[in-house]
């Protein structure tokens, strides 16, 4: 298993999750609602600048690997999980939402992993609908999480707009994914049923 910096920086977003789900389990008397929210927030918001550096310098620095492109995107989805959970556990967001989201995220997964084992993984590669949905879901979340108005914005009410944008989002995006992979699929189904 390869370690450099960018590898580094997505291991600390898999120790922020366990992080981000103690904070809403510390006794109250710990902290204020408001305190644990900002914390959250920021652990969320310092978790999604990583998954950008990462990226950034693993390229910069001629340092990507087959490790860190699976770790990077197992990474992102495993705390997009865990900060939907928590939302719809405090009662901040849908469960609809929520499965939509993280259905799609397992659904795409799935779809890349076995595209990439029958060599045609470029059919599925990241497309700028899926990065406008990632940047909806990441901005719905961090405003979610942190609940206060901001500039006099109810960040609840535009946090909620967000994150149904993003599960509309998700949910074309998953069709785009699976059309691009329909023909493979198609063509796999065909010669099994020969």
């Amino acid at each position: 298993m390869p370690f450099n910096l960018p590898i580094f920086l997505t291991w600390l977003r898999i120790v922020a999750i366990p992080l981000l789900v103690v904070l809403y389990y510390l006794p109250s008397g710990w902290m204020s609602v408001e305190e644990r929210d900002l914390f959250a927030t920021l652990l969320f918001m310092a978790a999604g600048f990583t998954d950008w550096l990462d990226g950034y310098l693993a390229r910069k620095l001629n340092q990507t690997s087959s490790f860190g492109a699976f770790l990077d995107p197992v990474a992102d989805k495993l705390i997009v999980a865990a900060a939907l959970i928590i939302l719809v556990e405090l009662d901040r967001t849908n469960a609809v939402v929520a499965t939509i989201i993280i259905g799609r995220e397992i659904t795409i997964s799935a779809l890349r992993e076995w595209m990439a084992k029958i060599g045609a993984s470029k059919n599925v590669a990241v497309s700028m609908l899926g990065k406008v949905k990632t940047m909806a879901q990441m901005l719905a979340i961090t405003l979610l999480l942190y609940r206060e108005p901001i500039l006099g914005w109810n960040s609840m009410q535009v946090g909620n707009l967000l994150i149904w944008i993003a599960a509309l989002l998700t949910l074309w995006s998953m069709g785009y994914y699976l059309h691009k992979a329909w023909p493979e699929i198609a063509k796999r189904a065909a010669r099994s049923g020969e």
